[in-house]
């Protein structure tokens, strides 16, 4: 009995690995099971439940590791949780499936901008502006980001400078 169940675990681990007419599939060509798991992912996360959404991208990588959209998605979660450095990583593995894919670079700018690393930021509004032109509007998003950000970064970091402390002494009137 315990040979059955090596081989149907056999079975099953080589069932998932990718074959020859995986490679062959256009990048476009993603396997619906993925592409409905993160149409579900989408859903969970419109309704504010990012947990869920996580769980339901991360499936839809599972189902087909070439699904870009999925990776954006589990990106703009990482982004919306304060995860800036998660984020960039992921919109890397974006990146690597397409290099100019527009969301995927402007994405990683902006969580660039969040991490506080306006020069990296600077060079995917330069990269996408090459891609999408001066006028895209996700190009515009991104400059309005990195702007933003940086004030937010002179803000704080005024608020950290220590404000001198005056004291006040009353003059003496000779009387005790």
């Amino acid at each position: 009995m315990r040979i059955s169940f090596l081989a149907v675990g056999a079975g099953l681990v080589l069932a998932s690995l990718p074959t020859a007419s995986d490679a062959q599939r256009a990048d476009n060509d993603i396997f619906p099971r993925s592409i409905a798991l993160q149409q579900e992912g989408h859903q969970a996360q419109e309704a504010g439940d990012l947990d869920l959404a996580i769980d339901f991208y991360e499936s839809a990588l599972a189902a087909d590791p070439r699904n870009r959209s999925a990776i954006i998605a589990l990106a703009q979660v990482a982004r919306a949780q304060g995860l800036p450095g998660k984020a960039i990583g992921l919109y890397r593995e974006a990146l690597i499936l397409e290099p100019k894919d527009i969301v995927a670079l402007t994405g990683q700018g902006a969580a660039l901008a969040d991490k506080g690393a306006f020069e990296l930021a600077r060079e995917k509004l330069a990269e996408a502006e090459r891609v999408c032109g001066a006028k895209c509007p996700q190009v515009a998003a991104l400059e309005k980001t990195i702007a933003l950000s940086a004030s937010k970064r002179v803000v704080a970091a005024e608020a950290l400078v220590p404000t001198p402390v005056v004291a006040t002494v009353k003059p003496a009137t000779g009387q005790n």
